[in-house]
């Protein structure tokens, strides 16, 4: 008898441990200690909610316009290349040459003193050189002879470098270059042009450029049609005559985001930079055998990129970028 009873207690016992221990977890689920990982969740589901509302922007951005363009700003020097810094002290002043009527990059600014891109790098270049600059404007065609006689040391006037120049005149590094680049209506942008693209299609361009001579090379299928300057050529797109237009890339988007283009037109496709057409890029001009000076301005040229001036100068004056 006394064994039964005992038998029966230790089954309650146990009916009731097992009670007990299936209580525990509805408990603990209540506990403020435990809620934490349950709020966790919809955090960690956060950063996805927004993906459509980022997928917009994205699509939206091979169409041309002026609102990503200015923020794509060339550049042309090799973070790994970092030129030596030359013996400065043996540079006591620059005298520089320039261009007088070529916006944005020289012009006669409203106090009537030297502006410009090019002036305003060239005063930049000073600044890393820790030199006295001056800046002397002077007709383009008059600048290599005046940089011969020593009439000034370097020439900063949007200078392309070609074998030409070279054998007349020293370079530095190209501090920007002049792309080509189609043009078309806004209702018939390419975000890629081949010339399988344009097979048949009416292309515009200045009779005599090495833009006509690329495009008869390379665009053997286009429809070429040849104008005798910017502002026929920009006509004839805007009156639709032809399909695209192909130029400068740097005067075009100026024309693009003026007024004159009466907002028809955005560029096609990206730049053409091929040096063999378009040349090596734009450098300053010194004397033959100046080395001194030739890498002083290669130095402070890297520099002046290197600490985002160049960049600032960039998006300054180029509101729609030719690249």
């Amino acid at each position: 008898m006394h064994v039964q009873v005992l038998v029966l207690l230790l089954v309650l016992l146990l009916v009731l441990l097992a009670l007990v221990m299936s209580g525990a977890p509805a408990v603990a689920e209540t506990s403020p200690v435990q809620t934490a990982p349950i709020q966790a969740t919809p955090i960690q589901a956060a950063p996805t909610e927004p993906a459509p509302a980022q997928a917009k922007p994205a699509q939206a951005a091979p169409k041309p316009g002026a609102g990503a363009a200015p923020q794509a700003v060339p550049g042309f020097w090799d973070p790994r290349r970092r030129p030596e810094r030359p013996d400065l002290s043996r540079i006591t002043v620059i005298r520089f040459l320039t261009e007088t009527d070529y916006p944005p990059f020289n012009f006669t600014g409203a106090d009537g003193n030297p502006a410009g891109f090019n002036v305003d790098l060239a005063r930049s270049l000073c600044d890393e050189i820790k030199v006295t600059c001056t800046i002397q404007m002077r007709r383009f065609e008059t600048l290599l002879d005046a940089l011969s006689s020593n009439r000034g040391d370097a020439i900063i006037a949007s200078m392309a470098v070609t074998p030409q120049l070279r054998a007349r005149v020293d370079f530095t590094d190209p501090y920007y270059r002049a792309p080509a680049r189609f043009v078309s209506r806004k209702d018939r942008v390419l975000a890629e042009i081949r010339p399988e693209y344009l097979e048949g299609k009416k292309v515009g361009v200045i009779t005599g450029t090495a833009h006509e001579a690329y495009l008869k090379a390379m665009f053997t299928d286009a429809e070429l049609h040849s104008y005798p300057n910017d502002d026929a050529l920009r006509t004839a797109l805007r009156r639709g005559e032809v399909d695209y237009i192909f130029g400068d890339a740097i005067s075009l988007g100026f024309w693009i985001n003026g007024t004159d283009s009466g907002d028809c037109c955005a560029f096609s496709g990206g730049p053409f930079v091929e040096s063999r057409y378009f040349g090596e890029g734009i450098g300053i001009a010194v004397r033959k055998g100046n080395d001194l000076l030739r890498q002083a301005l290669n130095w402070a040229l890297f520099r002046v990129w290197e600490k985002g001036r160049y960049t600032d100068l960039w998006l300054r004056y180029f509101s729609v970028s030719p690249f």
